[in-house]
């Protein structure tokens, strides 16, 4: 989709140049250097995109390995293997660990915010060129584009924030069934979240260490407590992902809803197009004006060498 969308924008800035009043024309060499230079310049445009469409292919794939992590540790229900799956997290045998691909993350996510300040420097410069100010095909496909840009990075960058509270829910669940299992008690969510805060779990178990033994109880509390640890490293190194969320926030509100403002864009094309008209309805004047001035002038040279002819 949006591969067909760049196709669709890259068409009407090309043909946005040739119906572009400000562009100028002659008969000879037409609109060629203006067309190439704004072909140009909408080169790099795209090709800035495509870097940028990149850069966030890379932190979706991150985030996909960040997620997959996560659900296998949903999976361990013994002490040992969630502090081999919390290690493996923090040094991987297979080539994953979380502080390097959180970092990696970071790192992407703000290279991916300077292209799009970049882009918008472009943009800006553009405006200030014949036939490619506000209202024109170039300027409304480059605002288009960039803004869905803007907000794509940062919807991208949300959903980091979303799986930090998401696997902070999945967690507390977790450790629910954990005590039912072993004290068959539905312990209330405060009680939860403070014996995940705090690591305090033993007056909880104390029935059940009694009942059932304290060996087998001490296991499943050894297990929900290494498993806080891994689930407090994932949500330290999410939030330092936040930053760049609210940055890129900022950037999307100082862009304003200029891409759902369905309106605002009609009008500026409408009025884009006036001018267009008034400039070649201006045009036509002049060749009017012209060509009278030039009959009049060739008439005046007939009569003068009439004259000259008679009087000879």
């Amino acid at each position: 989709m949006n591969d067909l969308l760049f196709t669709v924008k890259t068409q009407e800035a090309q043909d946005g140049v040739r119906g572009s009043p400000g562009v100028a024309y002659d008969i000879e060499a037409g609109y060629t250097t203006a067309q190439s230079e704004k072909s140009k310049e909408m080169e790099q445009f795209f090709g800035k995109v495509e870097e940028l469409k990149q850069d966030m292919s890379e932190i979706r794939a991150k985030q996909r390995e960040i997620q997959h992590m996560h659900e296998r540790s949903k999976t361990i229900v013994r002490q040992k293997e969630m502090q081999q799956h919390r290690d493996e997290m923090q040094v991987s045998l297979q080539g994953f660990k979380l502080p390097a691909t959180i970092n990696e993350v970071n790192v992407t996510a703000h290279k991916a915010k300077a292209k799009i300040e970049a882009i918008d420097k472009l943009n800006a410069a553009a405006l200030q060129k014949k036939g490619q100010g506000m209202g024109s095909a170039s300027e409304r496909t480059r605002t288009s584009i960039t803004s869905g840009l803007k907000k794509k990075l940062k919807d991208l960058m949300g959903e980091f924030s979303g799986m930090r509270a998401r696997i902070h829910d999945e967690n507390r669940q977790v450790v629910q069934r954990r005590v039912y299992t072993v004290t068959g008690q539905h312990l209330p969510e405060e009680d939860i979240d403070a014996m995940i805060e705090t690591g305090e779990a033993e007056t909880i178990f104390q029935k059940a260490i009694l009942e059932q033994g304290r060996g087998r109880v001490l296991e499943t509390l050894a297990e929900i407590l290494e498993r806080n640890r891994a689930v407090k490293d994932l949500e330290a190194s999410l939030l330092e992902l936040h930053q760049v969320f609210l940055d890129m926030a900022v950037l999307v509100e100082a862009q304003g809803e200029m891409l759902d403002n369905i309106e605002k864009q009609v009008a500026r094309s409408v009025e884009y197009v006036q001018s267009g008209t008034t400039a070649l309805s201006d045009a036509k004047m002049l060749q009017k004006k012209t060509r009278k001035w030039m009959c009049c002038a060739i008439i005046l040279l007939l009569v003068t060498a009439a004259i000259i002819v008679i009087v000879v």
